[in-house]
């Protein structure tokens, strides 16, 4: 019989979620979890609303209905204040309270001075996790730490698990329905084909907790695949390795058995290194051919010197490169850069959309450093005093905690917004053929940069309307009030004028015209009222209910992969027209449109 016999996990919930549906957790971890323990529990529970702050009613209420006497939580260093609450809310109901996952694995000792926490996972938790609900916690069990007569005992580190074929799939039917999925049938999924990293970024926390780089056969991932599969409702399907096209044979082998067996149902996400994907030319149109539709690849900074100070083995011409092979075999490409690097002014950063622009790149994120504990850049940033915030609330990519390059935090949040202004250059708006698409267009730009200045918790609306204001008169600067484009189009255009009002009684005037094919976008600081205010556009992104928001997103990735299917569409959509919390902001949303057009 097993020492713990009744068991809840949990994978805590991010502060704030960045308003992209590819982010959701799926609760892979605590699903690996559950596979190691089936066998030997009685009973593995999980609570509803895993994925935002219902979660910790819905834990209350499943521990008074069905008691456990050990809840498991996997954290984030962005989820771990919500990872504390947690663990209080189970301590309350009597459990014995376990953590693990990155954050736990960077700062055990720091977890540890939790009185509501009993013991801490350090590192790859399957092995480690079905030992302790075997024989309950011990100084001969490898890979914890914990408590002990008022001192903390870390016991001898756990070897990482060689043969990762050996792990059992995910147990996702434990997880709770997510926006009308049943757990096993969520069409946003995510599956590990390896774990660990043969590359050492100084800025990732992957090697403190999977070390190695270390691949599952092809047969095995095809299996797990085979499982997920759906002929009748195309999934995004993220292959989140660290690197996925580390082994280009292993790789080729994966999209052979998927096309021999018919499981190319997909749109496929990943993430690898631009020099995986140019050795990996020759197998592209296999990858297309299971679905692979976009790649996400860490360019970081167009400048080798930091680079080498982030111990990003990039070289620039193979960048350019992978996106043109990319293109060329019609996969999108996504580049992540990193802004507050300690070499780094917003000047030099500022060149970095032009970059984006020029090697073709279908999607950027500018990113902001994060020093996550346990990474050599937490070390050197701690070292030289240029952490600002240990908020772990705010550690989440998209909220500066540091200061860098002469930037502080704010500064790094209007140049996060100057450099997705610039790399986008209106090009929306600047395809539209009258008044109101143009101003459907400028404001879907700028309530996208609005909810990702959200993500930043410290920021008032005020704040985000400043840093947005700031960003908007950067730009129309640096482009002289004046943006041009070539579009060809039989539709005629008539001049459109647009004013938007910025921070301190300013407004910037949009002037759209057209000659001879040629799209003139012409950017004006005026004074004077306008119809649509930033003001407004913050406000509303500051309100609006992010899991409402979240649902909407989510089930309008569902849409893109499955436009063929109507009546599911209006199944989906149906649940959000008695959502008065949504009503009520989409109410608000068209109330800003019809002022903007005035």
């Amino acid at each position: 019989m097993a020492y713990f016999r009744n068991l809840c996990l949990v994978e805590a919930p991010q502060a704030v979620v960045t308003p992209f549906p590819r982010y959701i957790s799926d609760c892979i971890g605590v699903a690996y979890l559950g596979a190691a323990v089936e066998d030997v529990a009685e009973s593995l529970v999980m609570p509803e609303h895993c994925y935002d702050e219902r979660v910790f009613d819905s834990l209350e209420r499943l521990l008074r209905r069905h008691p456990c006497d050990l809840v498991a939580i996997s954290s984030m260093t962005g989820a771990w204040n919500q990872a504390l609450r947690l663990a209080r809310i189970a301590r309350d109901a009597g459990s014995f309270v376990v953590v693990g996952g990155f954050h736990p694995t960077a700062l055990p000792e720091e977890v540890l001075r939790e009185p509501a926490i009993d013991l801490v996972v350090i590192g790859e938790g399957e092995e480690t996790f079905r030992e302790l609900v075997l024989s309950g916690p011990s100084r001969t069990l490898k890979g914890i730490a914990y408590r002990e007569g008022g001192a903390i005992v870390r016991t001898e580190p756990r070897p990482l698990i060689a043969d990762i074929d050996t792990i059992r799939f995910p147990l996702r039917n434990l997880r709770p329905e997510r926006y009308g999925e049943h757990g096993g049938e969520y069409s946003i999924d995510t599956i590990y084909t390896s774990r660990g990293c043969p590359w050492s970024c100084s800025f990732c926390a992957n090697s403190q907790m999977h070390g190695k780089w270390r691949a599952r056969s092809a047969e095995n991932v095809v299996r797990e695949i085979e499982l997920l599969h759906d002929p009748r409702t195309k999934k995004l399907l993220k292959i989140w390795d660290a690197n996925f096209l580390t082994s280009i044979r292993r790789a080729e082998r994966i999209c052979d058995l998927m096309i021999e067996r018919g499981l190319t149902n997909f749109r496929i996400m990943t993430e690898t290194r631009a020099a995986d994907l140019v050795r990996a030319e020759k197998i592209m149109e296999k990858l297309k051919a299971v679905g692979l539709q976009k790649v996400g690849i860490g360019i970081e900074s167009p400048n080798p010197e930091t680079l080498r100070l982030l111990n990003k083995k990039n070289a620039l011409e193979e960048i350019e490169r992978a996106v043109a092979i990319c293109r060329r075999h019609g996969i999108g490409t996504e580049g992540y850069f990193i802004l507050g690097t300690p070499d780094e002014t917003a000047e030099s950063c500022r060149s970095y959309p032009d970059y984006a622009r020029r090697l073709g790149l279908s999607q950027v994120l500018f990113m902001v450093m994060t020093p996550y504990p346990g990474t050599e850049v937490y070390r050197t940033y701690e070292r030289e005093g240029m952490i600002r915030s240990r908020d772990w609330d705010l550690y989440n990519n998209f909220s500066p905690v540091v200061s860098a390059g002469g930037m502080g935090p704010g500064e790094l949040v209007e140049l996060m917004a100057y450099c997705t202004l610039s790399f986008s250059r209106f090009g929306s708006l600047m395809k539209r053929g009258g008044k109101r698409g143009a101003l459907v267009a400028l404001m879907a730009e700028l309530l996208q940069i609005s909810l990702l200045l959200r993500v930043n918790r410290s920021l008032t609306p005020e704040a985000i309307e400043e840093a947005l204001s700031r960003a908007l008169l950067g730009f129309a600067g640096a482009e002289g009030g004046m943006l041009t484009r070539e579009h060809r189009s039989a539709q005629a255009l008539r001049p459109v004028r647009l004013r938007v009002g910025l921070s301190g009684g300013r407004a910037l005037e949009f002037l759209l015209e057209a000659e001879d094919g040629t799209r003139r976008l012409t950017m004006t600081p005026v004074a004077g009222a306008a119809g649509l205010r930033l003001a407004d556009l913050a406000r509303f992104a500051a309100s609006v209910p992010m899991d409402s928001l979240m649902a909407v997103l989510y089930q309008g990735e569902w849409l893109r992969n499955n436009p063929r299917q109507p009546l599911g569409s209006a199944s989906r959509f149906l649940p959000f027209l008695t959502d008065p919390a949504l009503l009520r902001s989409a109410f608000r949303l068209v109330r800003l449109g019809l002022r903007g057009l005035r």
